[in-house]
This record gives C-alpha cells, sequence and structure tokens, in this order.
C-alpha cells in the first residue's frame, strides 16, 4: 500500500510538468507552424508520433478514452503534412520554450536533478503491455534539462496511463465506461471531457446505462456502493502497475523527486499554466 501510495504521490508531483504541453501555446503554435490544420490533430499526431506514421485504430486502443471516430479525423491525415520525426522534433523545442517561461527563475539546478532522478526511474519501467511509453521510452534525451524533465515525465506518466487502461479493461471498462466513472467521482466536471472526447450523445447514454445496469451508477449518475469499490479498485490497480519505477528510484530518491517537482509544479498551476481541474484529474500537488 505504501508503494502504491508513493506513486500517486511522484504522478500528482510530476504529471503538471508534463501536461503544460497541452496548454501552452507554443506547443499548439509548433503544430500550425508544420502545417497541421487543427489543435486536435496536432493533439493527436504530437503524442502518438514516437509510434511513427500509426493510423487511427491503434491510438484510439492505447488513448482509450478518444471515440474513434474523433481520432480518425486526424490520423493517419496527420502524416500528410508532416513526419512523425518532425512532429515530435517540434514538440519537444515547443514545450522547451513553454518551460522556460512558465518555470521560475533560478531553477536550473532543481530541473538538472529532478531530470536525473525521474531518467533514473525511467529505467525502472517495464514496457509489456505499454506501447506508448515504450514508444516514448525510445525518443533520444534532449540536452537541456527542462527538456529532459518533460520527457522522462511523459514516459513515467504514458507508463502509468497504459497501466491505468490494463486496469480499466480487466474491471471491463470501456474507455467512454471508464471516463463515466472518473466524473462520477467528483474529480473531474463532465464540461472537461465531455466536449472535447468525440463520442456522441447517443453512446454516452448507452454508456450511463450499462454502468447503471451493471450497478455501478445510480438513476442520478452517481458511483453506488459498488461503482465506488469498482473505481477505487481501478485507482490502486493503476498505481501497483506504475510502481516499479519507484524501485529504481529508492525510498529517498522517490522521496527526493517529489521533493524537486511539487514547488515547480504549483507554480505552474498558480500561476495559471495548467488549470486546475483539468481532464486528466491532475490535483494541484
Amino acid at each position: 500500500m505504501q508503494q502504491s501510495s508513493s506513486a500517486r504521490r511522484l504522478w500528482e508531483a510530476v504529471e503538471p510538468l508534463h501536461a503544460l504541453v497541452y496548454f501552452a501555446p507554443e506547443p499548439a503554435a509548433a503544430a500550425r507552424a508544420l502545417g497541421l490544420p487543427s489543435w486536435w490533430m496536432g493533439y493527436f499526431a504530437g503524442r502518438a508520433a514516437p509510434l511513427g506514421a500509426v493510423g487511427p485504430a491503434p491510438v484510439a486502443a492505447m488513448f482509450h478514452g478518444f471515440s474513434p471516430a474523433m481520432v480518425a479525423r486526424s490520423l493517419p491525415d496527420a502524416w500528410a503534412y508532416a513526419s512523425p520525426e518532425a512532429v515530435l522534433e517540434a514538440r519537444t523545442e515547443a514545450v522547451r520554450v513553454a518551460l522556460d517561461r512558465t518555470l521560475p527563475a533560478g531553477s536550473e539546478r532543481s530541473l538538472a536533478r529532478l531530470a536525473a532522478l525521474l531518467e533514473q526511474a525511467v529505467t525502472g519501467c517495464g514496457f509489456e503491455g505499454r506501447p506508448l511509453a515504450a514508444a516514448w521510452s525510445r525518443v533520444p534525451r534532449p540536452a537541456d534539462p527542462a527538456a529532459r524533465v518533460w520527457l522522462a515525465a511523459t514516459v513515467l506518466r504514458e507508463h502509468r496511463g497504459d497501466g491505468h487502461v490494463l486496469a480499466a479493461v480487466h474491471a471491463g471498462l470501456g474507455g467512454l465506461d471508464t471516463t463515466l466513472t472518473h466524473v462520477a467521482t467528483g474529480n473531474v466536471p463532465l464540461a472537461a471531457v465531455q466536449d472535447n472526447r468525440g463520442w456522441t450523445e447517443a453512446e454516452w447514454e448507452d454508456s450511463r446505462r450499462r454502468l447503471t445496469e451493471r450497478g455501478v451508477l445510480d438513476d442520478e449518475g452517481r458511483l453506488t456502493e459498488a461503482g465506488a469499490a469498482l473505481r477505487q479498485r481501478l485507482e490502486e490497480d493503476t498505481d501497483r502497475l506504475a510502481a516499479s519505477p519507484l524501485a529504481a528510484l529508492g525510498v529517498e530518491g522517490t522521496e527526493e523527486a517529489i521533493r524537486l517537482a511539487v514547488p515547480l509544479s504549483r507554480h505552474l498551476v498558480d500561476s495559471g499554466a495548467l488549470p486546475v481541474p483539468n481532464p486528466m484529474g491532475a490535483p494541484r500537488p
């Protein structure tokens, strides 16, 4: 249990340093400069770029929470505008610039040490059944400390995310089902996800009906006792499946990484660079 708790604390401490890529203007501008015509095309291409010129079906499976139809509006068309290599290079440089702009002055030493710790944590990742994390783990390490932190944080969060998908599938939850149970916890507002996951209203209603018939949601869309227990197991399984990087860090290394990351991530939240609440459910650490 302690290891699972530490895995969640590390994710909460580090996630804002990764998630800035979704909210800062620089990555979006970099995608437009490559010719990608929409923000969502930049999102799907940018997050999937280390996989190569992949099509919509595997990306929808790996990303889990998005409608396959929504993914198919961006992939594979994105690769006609820019190669995966160009997308990845532009995204990494843009997030470096964004972090340099948004993090407090004098963070260089903390970033360098945090980069080393997170890269050590990555060596503990197992990639069986985790294709997205495996692909990101093969991206060459940048020279800049802020970019190194972002890349290592990205590998760790995709490792955790792949594990979350495994846990959700094991619990019998599809992507939209998982999203609805997350909303029902109160940690993510419905408005933060309903308009940007691509599901039709009929699909939302079908998911609600299935979860209600299963006894996971009540007639008001709230978690039942059984639903709350299922969601707790899902989170505990996600934490357990995300624990292997902690073994590579050890207790002291894990605590040091959290200690270094928390003030940086809090600065991003408190300065308005990262909204809370957000679609990932990441809190202010």
